[in-house]
């Protein structure tokens, strides 16, 4: 054993080839943590000292290869100043180009994941071999920094400027087919083949037969590019890319700068090009924000996965109510391997519902993601039914009939009937309480939430709602089916709302204030979302439906009728008066046409400004800023409720539950990590300013006041729950 450490083995083999091993000791995982940089250190430092090496594999013991930098050290390392940011990396980029100059030729095996520093790794080898079920890439743009240990030098050189950008401003994994077509790997083996192609690849290079001498001098020198070819590849790249990602997110155009920047330059100089943009990006709020969601994500996958160890199986599942929403379910159950009944009463409901199915598994076949044979596997796992004859075999119902807590508790008795004592009845409701809905149940232990967002095949989140009677049992087969589904779930605790609508509520609350004091809607729209929301909240409304939005509002009012009840005529409720219910009629706060891919387009409409008009008591001239914070604060004031309330179990689900339930602006982190950003004691201020006009929405709480005259945060510096 020529090395031998936590992370990192080293041993000599035949024919004098020494292979490397990365093998963190107690993690499922390899990635490149301090610690590992350090032992790396050592390894090629004794591997620097020996002779007659014929040349060196580098090989991962775990499934994967190397998953990157460890992230959760980014936060504290990122705190301290540039000049450290860039000497760091400047020192990984040494010990980098120590590894690409050794004097032998080198391999990486790549046999599963190699992300980020994973991937820039194996790109300091001369030669990579790669599983064909593996995957490569360099992600680091999503968390609103560049690649750092040397992605943006050695990539373009390898695979051309083009397919560099692609990749790096992307952000995105690429399958062994795809790395091997535009040359990021040499060869492609089955994954019981890849240390024997690793190895066969060295003895060519020893043989003369691949000349790795060529291959490093063509990664340290300039990018063949001449002027003309460089504008082309990278000011057309800038465009295009910029109008994708958004003003919000600078990393994309920042790495298709760096790369042009450094495309004339010898190694060396590129790399300090590079570590330059690298800490001047890891500075900034986007990157603080995007990196606490990156962990905040983590955080709630693990607590998924600690119910899903409980969990008993869920083989066979039903939905009850065949329209849009049932479809939905159905499919993306039947998509992802869980057979499903679909029950409803009309035998034109049922085909509304496997409409809905066809409708989204044709968009797949036209899109060459799943086969002709994949789309009638997937439709025979949908069994539409008219009946309960077959509920007796099910392990858990998903109910998503209309939104009544008549009609819904009528339906979950009839159902229980005819299922197994042990089965899980869980209610897609949005707004109705769990405990009341359970009240008419004789097994309530058995019963939960299971609340999807619209549509169903997008969105990500899932939220599970735990009732008063609600069993561990029971929760932790529903998150298992949602983890199945493909979907994030987060456990929360009843009340009216939940957590996501119970916060959106007030967000829309401040909305209707706004038109009150006649501020033009579609200016409201404007500058939410320049603020990062994806649509503003007349929009959003139209897209929820306006008949939906009052009747949910009527319930938060009922449940917070001091700080959600309404004064007079909203202008939402305008809106339903009049029958304008939004999208699904073609007339809300706006107007809408189909546009040539038969998708709804959004258009100004003058008797929408009129109706409005009805509801407006003064006119007040608000700057932007101050719109902002009307609508802003009473959404955050909730998500602060909802923690302390112990509605949610903590800062990260809370956020995640924002981002991926209503789109809350990922690079702002989340309404708890704004609060955080604006500093807790100027929040409050604001809040207690616009309390004093505004009323109780506004209000903050007296836990919350208490952590501003403590200088408290909702997270820790590092990035996790305060």
């Amino acid at each position: 054993m020529l090395y031998q450490g936590d992370a990192i083995r080293m041993a000599r083999e035949a024919d004098n080839v020494v292979v490397l091993t990365l093998d963190l000791k107690a993690e499922s995982i390899n990635k490149l943590s301090s610690q590992v940089i350090g032992e790396l250190q050592e390894a090629v430092t004794a591997l620097e000292r020996e002779s007659d090496v014929a040349g060196l594999v580098i090989a991962s013991a775990k499934e994967v290869f190397v998953v990157g930098a460890d992230i959760t050290e980014f936060h504290a390392m990122f705190a301290k100043d540039e000049a450290f940011l860039v000497d760091m990396n400047m020192q990984i980029h040494a010990l980098f180009n120590r590894i690409e100059d050794l004097g032998f030729p080198t391999v990486t095996a790549i046999n599963g994941l190699a992300l980020g520093g994973g991937c820039e790794l194996c790109l300091t080898t001369d030669f990579r071999v790669m599983a064909e079920s593996a995957q490569i890439g360099l992600p680091e743009t999503k968390l609103g920094i560049v690649p750092g240990w040397g992605g943006c030098v050695r990539l373009p050189r390898l695979v051309g400027a083009d397919n560099a950008v692609e990749w790096i401003a992307g952000g995105s994994q690429n399958d062994a087919a795809t790395a091997f077509k535009v040359g990021a790997v040499d060869a492609v083996v089955s994954g019981d083949q890849l240390l024997d192609a690793a190895r066969d690849v060295l003895a060519k290079a020893r043989a003369g037969d691949l000349d790795y001498q060529a291959r490093r001098a063509e990664k340290k020198g300039p990018l063949q590019l001449n002027a003309v070819e460089q504008m082309m590849a990278f000011e057309t790249a800038k465009g295009y890319v910029a109008g994708k990602a958004g003003p919000h997110y600078p990393a994309p155009v920042e790495a298709i700068r760096v790369i042009q920047k450094g495309a004339g330059e010898e190694r060396e100089r590129a790399q300090q090009i590079e570590a330059n943009a690298f800490a001047k990006l890891a500075k900034t709020d986007v990157c603080y924000n995007l990196v606490g969601l990156f962990l905040n994500d983590q955080l709630v996958k693990k607590r998924a996965k600690q119910y899903e160890r409980d969990a008993r199986t869920v083989a066979q599942t039903a939905v009850l109510g065949a329209g849009i929403m049932g479809g939905g379910i159905a499919y993306q159950s039947a998509y992802k391997g869980t057979p499903i009944l679909m029950k409803d009463i009309k035998s034109e409901a049922l085909e509304l519902g496997l409409k809905e199915a066809r409708k989204l598994l044709t968009k797949q076949l036209e899109r060459g993601k799943l086969s002709q044979t994949r789309l009638a596997e997937v439709l025979s796992n949908i069994r539409p039914t008219l009946s309960y004859g077959d509920f007796g075999e099910v392990d858990l119902v998903v109910e998503a009939v209309v939104e009544n807590p008549k009609i819904k508790g009528a339906v979950l008795k009839e159902v229980e009937a005819a299922v197994g004592e042990e089965t899980i009845l869980a209610s897609n409701t949005s707004t109705i309480s769990i405990d009341r809905l359970a009240a008419n149940l004789s097994r309530p232990q058995n019963f939960c939430g299971m609340h999807f967002f619209n549509p169903v095949h997008r969105m990500p989140l899932v939220e599970v709602i735990r009732g008063e009677h609600t069993s561990d049992a029971a929760v932790a087969a529903t998150v298992a089916y949602a983890r199945k589904m493909g979907k994030t779930p987060i456990v929360v605790n009843d009340c009216p709302g939940f957590l996501v609508n119970r916060v959106l509520f007030p967000y829309f609350g401040g909305f209707s204030r706004l038109v009150e004091l006649g501020i033009d809607f579609e200016r409201t729209d404007k500058i939410m979302e320049r603020f990062g929301w994806p649509m503003g909240p007349a929009y959003l409304l139209d897209v929820v439906g306006i008949d939906t939005a009052v009747h949910a509002s009527e319930v938060m009012a009922e449940g917070f009728p001091e700080r959600m009840g309404q004064d007079g005529k909203s202008a939402i409720q305008v809106m339903l008066d009049n029958q304008r219910l939004g999208q699904k009629n073609g007339q809300g706060f706006y107007r809408y046409e189909e546009d040539k891919k038969g998708k709804p387009k959004k258009l100004h409409d003058d008797e929408a400004h009129r109706l409005v008009a009805e509801v407006e008591r003064e006119t007040r001239e608000l700057d932007d800023d101050e719109i902002i914070a009307r609508m802003m604060v009473p959404l955050c004031l909730e998500t602060v409720r909802c923690l302390e309330e112990g509605i949610v179990g903590s800062p990260a689900e809370a956020d995640m539950a924002l981002i991926y339930g209503i789109g809350f602006p990922p690079f702002r982190g989340g309404a708890l990590r704004y609060i955080d950003a604006m500093g807790c004691a100027e929040f409050v201020a604001l809040a207690e300013r616009l309390a004093a006009e505004l009323g109780a929405l506004y209000a903050p709480t007296e836990r919350l006041r208490e952590m501003a005259s403590r200088g408290e945060r909702f997270y820790a510096e590092a990035g996790g729950d305060a």
